[in-house]
């Protein structure tokens, strides 16, 4: 099979989505398909076409969300090239920028399209808004997002029950909608494929020592990611032991906030800042701490918290309809307000043993995650697509048939 994926953001830059699509990319390629990226080129603007990577990189406008730009709605250029790729099935990541490009060229091709929900964008207006018109700002691209998913797709593709809710109660579409987790190569994060002389190194770069007991967040800093909840939880917790430490692992427009957050309140030898981070180094940085922990309800799927868990890093997150199919006290802890996280991080603080335990659990539960038997249910969703698509355009064909058909009859 030949498929065209349409995502706004690619390598170089790190995020969740592009974890999801390269994972996917690379588990579909290694069952035979050819895969072919179609994104916007983050670095200039300039139009690039890599024949070797399979991928086109289309230039754009910068937005004030990181790590996007709103590409042009149609490129010829593009548009040439993916007539000679000839594919069978489109798969776009993104309702705006590429998706707009995806839907017409989808459209315009007749080639069927599959659509994949990454991103909650009502709760990223902020970073356009800056606080104006924040609830009319939400209501547009809660009717595009709608829009988008029920109107311009054949297939849609969700992680988790809790956003196909989402879908059915607020958004009322009406379309099937598939549950298909985001693929993760877990196996990247096994702690055995993590050098320790290297692991040493960042440590000793960070100034985390032996005795500190690390807590982690690793992602994008952003408003949505609810840091601050666990820098205000720090006091409590270095009250209690002055060794437990908060690492944040990446980079954001929230950055310097958490910064001054952290120095207000005295924390500078007990929150440790990591900054971006390169991809291909993500198991190390989930190595420098014991316990993986998040505050975030914005997320749909929480990608990083199976990456955690794959890293045998026990989780403690806040308690959300994102996490509760993945986290239990098998291998971690949900919890409701500061009160529960901050007795859950104490009670893995003092108790070793269930610490130990529950890393090993913590691998353990993510073996369910295997790209493989993911990568089959996004192709049998494509397979939908596709008879779909070809049972449409043969009703089209009829159509037009019998139209001529009446027209010249009554001549």
């Amino acid at each position: 099979m030949r498929i065209g994926m349409f995502t706004d953001i690619y390598y170089p830059y790190l995020s969740g989505v592009v974890t999801s699509v390269d994972s996917l990319r690379k588990t579909l390629e290694k069952e035979g398909h050819e895969v072919y990226i179609i994104t916007s080129n983050l670095e200039n603007q300039k139009y690039v076409y890599d024949k070797n990577e399979k991928i086109i990189r289309i230039p754009g406008i910068p937005t004030p969300i990181p790590g996007t730009k709103l590409v042009y709605p149609y490129s010829i250029r593009t548009t040439r090239t993916l007539k000679k790729w000839k594919l069978d099935v489109i798969h776009s990541h993104t309702e705006f920028g590429i998706g707009t490009y995806a839907r017409i060229i989808a459209k315009q091709l007749n080639i069927p399209i599959v659509h994949t929900y990454h991103t909650t964008y009502e709760d990223c207006v902020y970073f356009i808004t800056k606080g104006y018109f924040d609830n009319l700002s939400k209501k547009i691209v809660e009717y595009l997002t709608k829009f988008y998913c029920d109107k311009t797709v054949q297939e849609l593709i969700v992680p988790t029950a809790k956003v196909k809710q989402k879908f059915l109660n607020k958004y009322k579409v009406a379309r099937n909608i598939h549950i298909v987790p985001n693929i993760i190569e877990i196996d990247k994060y096994y702690k055995e494929n993590v050098s320790e002389n290297v692991l040493a190194g960042y440590k000793k770069d960070f100034g985390i020592k032996k005795t500190d007991f690390g807590i982690m967040y690793l992602g994008r800093v952003s408003e949505e990611k609810n840091i601050p909840f666990l820098v205000n939880a720090m006091p409590k917790l270095v009250k209690y032991n002055s060794n437990i430490k908060l690492i944040i692992c990446g980079s954001g427009n929230a950055l310097e906030g958490l910064k001054k957050l952290v120095h207000k309140k005295k924390l500078e030898n007990n929150v440790v800042f990591t900054g971006l981070y390169p991809f291909e180094e993500s198991p190390y940085y989930y190595q420098l701490g014991q316990v993986f922990v998040m505050a975030s309800k914005a997320e749909t799927q929480g990608i990083t918290v199976i990456e955690a868990l794959s890293s045998s890093k026990p989780v403690v997150c806040i308690e959300d309809d994102s996490y509760d199919t993945v986290v239990n006290g098998y291998n971690g802890y949900l919890f409701k307000n500061e009160r529960e996280y901050i007795k859950y991080i104490q009670e893995l603080f003092e108790d070793r043993n269930k610490l130990s335990k529950m890393s090993v659990n913590a691998r353990e539960s993510v073996k369910k995650y295997s790209p493989s038997v993911f990568a089959n249910n996004i192709l049998n969703v494509y397979k939908i697509a596709i008879e779909k698509n070809k049972t449409s355009f043969l009703s089209k064909l009829k159509k037009l048939f019998r139209r001529k058909y009446l027209w010249k009859k009554t001549e």
